[in-house]
């Protein structure tokens, strides 16, 4: 063991840029949040030399010539100053780490000015050591990174490919778009445009700009807010018939802040469990939260939060989206409003030690919604209420989106007929829809049931005795008051033995071997979620199935119960239920003009 020295400047600046800065995405993060708090209207990043030479321009607010020989050294910061301020952080940096991190492991020019001055600033900064100089240039500032990672080898080959490093810069570039529609940005790689956008402040439009006009089509806005805590969450959904293969298209932000947040996802993951299967929506969505309710300052890349009540985020993210897909939006001055309520868990056994616990978040039962319809009241025509009488919390607004008000106007379907005794074809305004009716009966029953207190039953007389194993015994007397609660009474005549007494009288023409065969099948390899497993295998049962002939009469119906639906996109099992080809297309194939 050699003495102890101390560092110096340089190397400890090293040590730290291992934290901060891990690869070029790190880099371009910095740089471009920076911007972004000084309140830039645009923003170029430009790319080449394999992702080592990074540019990055702006037309922000610039740096103060007094302090820009400041703002390259190891935290210095404009935007703290005081550790009280560390619990209320509203910018996008705070540590004062990224710049001083950047100069010691790359060459670094900066062209800066602020409106004050008529003439800029110019630093050259390389191994830590830093030159200033006067120059002309524009309001705001260009930072331009060369050679990165040029005196730390080791990091420089861990680097990944130039198109997968690129394809890091690339994803971040398109997050901070999404979260900022008002800037104005552009990405370009060895001189190519990759992206750029316009800042027109709407976020569909820059969907179209950065993604395709598809994505837009089928997404569910969100907004919700309670002025009570302080939160606010508002995006886009998709719809459960539009789906991802993974999580790739989670676009989550805290305060306007890029995060990967478990609580977050968790919400997501269960309001879609039972939409869409193994699949994955588009998401993009914004909590705005009380600063000091939030910690940011939990790791350097600043990616992970932690809350000051996780259990409250989880359920108020939840209902937001759920209400969303069920074709709620918040919104006010209308005629008429609806206020959606959701019922909290009657205890907080998912909030455990201060902490959320995701586990047991996964096993809570779905919470029920109600929905009451008022008349918008007219200027009042009595005294107002005594403080004391006024109630503490005011309601929230909203109201209906088209399709939900829609759904409930009874009218004929135009029904073509059937095709293949499994779906049914209807001639609509946009093209023909092809629907599968057993999986179109089977979401309606579904819902039908979820909302039900009471099943109703169907007491067997006659009940075929079932075979059954040790383990199956084991698994379904523990379940006992699960399965009566869904109208199933099963008694076992011995250890291999069993019948049923009671059905749901909705499957009380099924075998009863096939019931149990599926009841079995479902819950043995979801023992997280019994009672939605018995739910969906009941209602999978009801439903008509394929290759059944119907008549007239029997496909409106079918119809009509499904569009009443509140989540009319694909089954309990995450299946879609409906396909509209448009009629351009089928005029297409036929080679005619629409």
């Amino acid at each position: 063991m050699g003495r102890i020295v101390q560092l110096s400047k340089h190397l400890i600046n090293q040590i730290a840029a291992g934290e901060v800065i891990e690869r070029p995405y790190s880099v371009v993060k910095e740089l471009v949040e920076n911007s972004i708090d000084a309140g830039a209207s645009k923003i170029s990043v430009e790319i080449s030399n394999e992702c080592r030479n990074i540019r990055v321009a702006d037309n922000g607010s610039g740096i103060h010539p007094d302090d820009i020989l400041l703002a390259f050294s190891k935290h210095a910061t404009s935007k703290i100053s005081t550790s009280e301020d560390l619990y209320s952080v509203k910018t996008m940096g705070f540590r004062g780490e990224a710049l001083a991190s950047i100069i010691s492991i790359s060459k670094l020019t900066c062209i800066t000015r602020t409106k004050d001055f008529d003439c800029g600033t110019k630093v050259e900064c390389e191994n830590s050591e830093v030159k200033q100089a006067k120059t002309g240039c524009a309001v705001g500032t260009i930072m331009e990174v060369r050679e990165l990672f040029y005196n730390i080898p080791a990091r420089l080959k861990f680097l990944k490919s130039a198109k997968t490093e690129f394809a890091y810069i690339n994803e971040l570039v398109q997050s901070l778009i999404l979260v900022h529609p008002e800037i104005a940005f552009e990405l370009k790689n060895n001189g190519k445009t990759v992206i750029k956008t316009t800042g027109q402040g709407d976020t569909p439009q820059a969907l179209k700009e950065v993604f395709s006009d598809e994505i837009s089509k089928n997404l569910r806005q969100v907004l919700k807010t309670d002025k009570m805590s302080g939160l606010k969450l508002s995006g886009f959904v998709s719809t459960p018939d539009y789906t991802r293969a993974s999580k790739k298209d989670y676009y989550t932000y805290v305060n306007s802040r890029i995060v990967k947040c478990p609580v977050f996802q968790k919400a997501v993951d269960m309001v879609y469990k039972n939409l869409i299967g193994s699949r994955y929506p588009f998401i993009i969505l914004n909590l705005e939260i009380p600063p000091e309710d939030v910690d940011v300052n939990v790791h350097p890349s600043k990616k992970e939060v932690r809350y000051k009540n996780p259990n409250q985020v989880f359920n108020f993210i939840y209902s937001a989206i759920d209400m969303a897909l069920s074709g709620l939006a918040e919104k006010e001055n209308k005629d008429e409003v609806i206020f959606s309520r959701k019922e909290q868990p009657e205890s907080d056994d998912i909030y455990v030690s201060g902490t959320l616990d995701l586990n047991r978040v996964l096993t809570k039962p779905r919470e029920e919604e109600k929905i009451i319809t008022f008349p918008k009241q007219q200027a009042p025509a009595v005294q107002p209420q005594k403080p004391a009488e006024q109630p503490k919390i005011e309601p929230k607004i909203f109201e209906q989106a088209k399709f939900i008000e829609e759904k409930h106007i009874e009218q004929e379907e135009q029904i073509i007929g059937q095709y293949r005794k499994t779906y049914i074809l209807i001639e609509r305004e946009e093209g023909l829809e092809i629907v599968d009716q057993h999986i179109a009966e089977e979401r309606y029953i579904y819902e039908k049931l979820k909302k039900s207190k009471n099943i109703d039953c169907q007491l067997l007389f006659i009940s075929d005795v079932i075979p059954v194993s040790p383990c199956d015994k084991a698994l379904l007397e523990t379940n006992k008051e699960k399965l009566e609660k869904f109208g199933y009474e099963i008694d076992f005549l011995s250890e291999t033995e069993a019948i049923f007494r009671k059905v749901p009288q909705l499957i009380s023409k099924i075998s009863p071997k096939e019931i149990l065969a599926d009841i079995l099948e479902n819950i043995s390899g979801n023992i997280d979620n019994i009672e939605e497993s018995i739910l969906i295998t009941t209602a999978c049962k009801a439903a008509v199935k394929a290759n059944t002939y119907l008549n007239q009469f029997q496909m409106q119906e079918i119809i009509k119960n499904w569009r009443a639906c509140e989540k009319p996109f694909t089954c309990p099992h995450g299946r879609p239920i409906s396909k509209i080809i448009e009629h351009k297309d089928i005029a297409k194939f036929f080679q005619r003009n629409v």
